[in-house]
């Protein structure tokens, strides 16, 4: 029996250091590999008798464990969709054949970095075949709230590169000096003219002229100017008429005191907006807040357009896409316009050596990893995502070489054990002779 358990105990030995061996082969030809989790294999021993009399050798035996929680470094390219996370957490994908299916139901893996490139039908994918998942974006650009605990709201983010892209003007904020002299006693009336230019529903540049006419009185200062809108698009039919009243003390000189709508939306005198229809819909202008700075004023002698802001903007072709810090996917336009349009969060679990390893550097998550959590990158417990990067592999060349020498010697020494045993039995053997 101890004989025999003797050469049990050297066979396990093979094996268990066979199977190291293995881990450590694969870890050195995964060297290069980016985002690869190195393998590590630990021993464990068997104890088959405590009686020191007649004691049984137990032997030993290895288990393996990828360590999906360390982290590689992380090195510069030249792609802005390349992908790495720093610190915790990972990027959701999918497989690129279960996303062609079209039918939604593709499974999210795990994966540590990634370098997608558009495809032919305009997904990010890497060229193993990974498609990254992400919130998309609605029309505005704001991200809706998404459950944090399912992946089933996620989808195959997909920018169509050269796509056109416009955005309508919703709003229009003025700063416009009027001279005050022109609304004394004896001055001419003459009419200011400004042409503020804005975009439609289909991208399509328009107009608003604005038409300032003074009230001048018979004797004084009457401050009053009437100011009429007029839309291009609408073949310059008026869309809205007001009075506008400045004051004259020294406290507030020249700033709006009242606004009287004859027509078009209502003048609001905290936020200093009023609301125009132009054709393609309803348009916010700001002239400025009763007594405050800014907006409309009356002062000096000339007629100035101080500043003129506007939203929206005219159609263009999207030109790239890049993903920030905290995982929003921001589409850019040769008009210089920027749009986001996904956002690709964190997948974080409790146990991430837990999870199932699969090809291609992915993960499957599994009861030993816990639930998984969708986080914005940045915040809570992940890291960020760093873009025009790629991560390392895990593999340290050295230390495997040094491990794979201390294996070959520990295999030989379980190899002598068994030729030792072989010979003790042979001697057994040679005793009835």
């Amino acid at each position: 029996m101890t004989i025999s358990s003797s050469l049990n105990a050297g066979i396990s030995g093979l094996t268990a250091n066979a199977t190291q061996l293995a881990s450590i082969s694969e870890n050195i030809a995964n060297s290069s590999t980016y985002g690869y989790k190195r393998v590590q294999t630990d021993f464990h021993s068997l104890v088959i008798s405590n009686n020191g009399i007649n004691y049984a050798a137990g032997g030993i035996r290895a288990s393996t464990q990828r360590l999906v929680d360390e982290r590689g470094a992380l090195i510069s390219t030249n792609n802005p969709t390349d992908l790495a996370v720093r610190g915790r957490g990972m990027l959701p994908v999918a497989l690129h054949s279960e996303v062609m299916n079209g039918n939604g139901s593709e499974q999210m893996l795990l994966t540590a970095t990634g370098s997608f490139r558009t495809d032919a039908n305009g997904y990010l994918t890497t060229s193993s075949g990974m498609v990254l998942l992400g919130w998309p974006a609605d029309s505005d650009g704001t991200i809706p709230s998404y459950s944090r605990d399912t992946s089933d709201e996620l989808e195959p983010v997909q920018v169509n590169l050269n796509q056109f892209s416009g955005d309508p003007t919703t709003s229009v904020e003025l700063g416009v000096n009027l001279p005050a002299t022109s609304s004394d006693a004896g001055s001419t009336g003459e009419s200011e003219l400004l042409t503020v230019e804005y975009y439609d529903n289909l991208g399509t540049s328009q107009s608003i002229e604005f038409e300032f006419i003074p009230t001048v009185p018979e004797s004084g200062s009457s401050n009053e100017w009437t100011v009429i809108l007029r839309d291009s698009a609408s073949d310059d039919a008026i869309i809205g008429e007001y009075v506008l009243t400045f004051d004259e003390t020294r406290e507030n000189g020249g700033y709006i005191t009242s606004v009287t709508t004859i027509s078009g939306g209502a003048y609001d005198p905290e936020s200093g907006t009023l609301i125009v229809d132009v054709e393609g819909g309803p348009i916010e202008v700001d002239i400025g807040a009763v007594g405050e700075d800014g907006g409309i004023t009356q002062l000096t002698d000339q007629f100035a357009p101080i500043t003129i802001s506007k939203d929206g903007s005219p159609v263009g072709s999207m030109t790239s896409v890049e993903v920030d810090a905290n995982g929003y996917v921001h589409a850019y336009f040769d008009t210089g316009v920027t749009r986001t349009i996904y956002q690709i969060p964190l997948v974080d679990l409790a146990n991430p050596t837990g999870l199932i390893a699969l090809d291609h550097q992915t993960y499957l998550p599994s009861p030993d990893s816990g639930t998984f959590l969708l986080w914005d990158a940045g915040e809570g417990p992940t890291g960020d995502i760093m873009s025009y990067a790629l991560e390392e592999s895990t593999t340290d060349v050295a230390s495997e070489l040094t491990s794979m020498i201390q294996t070959q010697r520990a295999y030989s020494s379980n190899a002598k054990v068994i030729q030792t045993v072989d010979e003790m039995l042979q001697e057994t053997t040679n005793i009835k002779r």
